[in-house]
């Protein structure tokens, strides 16, 4: 009777080892598990915070380049601004240095050209009545040239070789319907007025770099000068 209580023991002992064995796996394998997928999901949220940042500083630079290229672009329009108004002062003030030198040679040449037998008179003690100065006459109204369609046989000539005018100047001028040397040598007064004041960004080109004066030498056959191209 006791061989078979031993028996019953020893089988019971087994089945709980067995029993412990199978809790031990089958707890590893939940627990195990969960962890697996906590670290999983924890790089996950890692990679997505990452990913956050990242498209928040781009965004932040992508704002900050905005605002660089809007400053740029300010200080380009206020840098050109500046460059137009000194070129409109500088026909200006040449016109009214031009106007004083005019009054005050009016004003002398009478007096130096008195002939000489008046100079000997005997009412020279009496003081001669001064001659009143001749007001400048008042400047022509610009006129525009007379410009052509297109160029002479489709052949224009090389305005670049005018020292001043490039490319973008050559291109202008011939918007304006300028082609030729000989159209620009033989402007007056008015029309070199009214191209310095219409040339868009260029003005005064026309008085200051003597375009007249050039276009007439390279009809006569005579080299650019230096700073022309060739």
């Amino acid at each position: 009777m006791f061989q078979r209580w031993g028996f019953l023991l020893g089988e019971m002992w087994v089945l709980l080892l067995l029993a412990a064995l199978l809790g031990l796996f089958a707890g590893w394998l939940i627990w195990g598990r969960r962890t697996v997928v906590a670290a999983d999901t924890s790089e996950a949220d890692r990679l997505r915070a990452a990913l956050e940042a990242c498209a928040t500083k781009g965004r932040e630079q992508a704002g900050r380049i905005a605002a660089l290229e809007g400053d740029l672009s300010a200080a380009n329009a206020k840098a050109h601004d500046a460059h137009i108004a000194a070129e409109n002062a500088r026909p200006d003030a040449k016109a009214r240095a031009d106007a004083r030198g005019e009054a005050v040679q009016a004003a002398v040449i009478p007096a130096a050209v008195a002939p000489a037998s008046f100079m000997a008179s005997p009412l020279m003690s009496a003081p001669a009545p001064q001659a009143k100065a001749e007001e400048p006459a008042a400047p022509k109204s610009p006129a525009k040239p007379q410009g052509l369609d297109k160029a002479r046989g489709g052949k224009p000539d090389d305005l670049k070789l005018v020292k001043g005018i490039g490319p973008k100047l050559e291109a202008l001028c011939n918007r304006l319907g300028f082609y030729h040397f000989d159209q620009i040598a033989n402007w007056t007064a008015s029309e070199i007025a009214w191209v310095d004041e219409n040339l868009e960004g260029f003005k005064g080109r026309v008085t200051r770099d003597e375009w007249v004066a050039q276009a007439r030498d390279l009809m006569n056959g005579l080299p650019p000068r230096p700073g022309g191209e060739r």
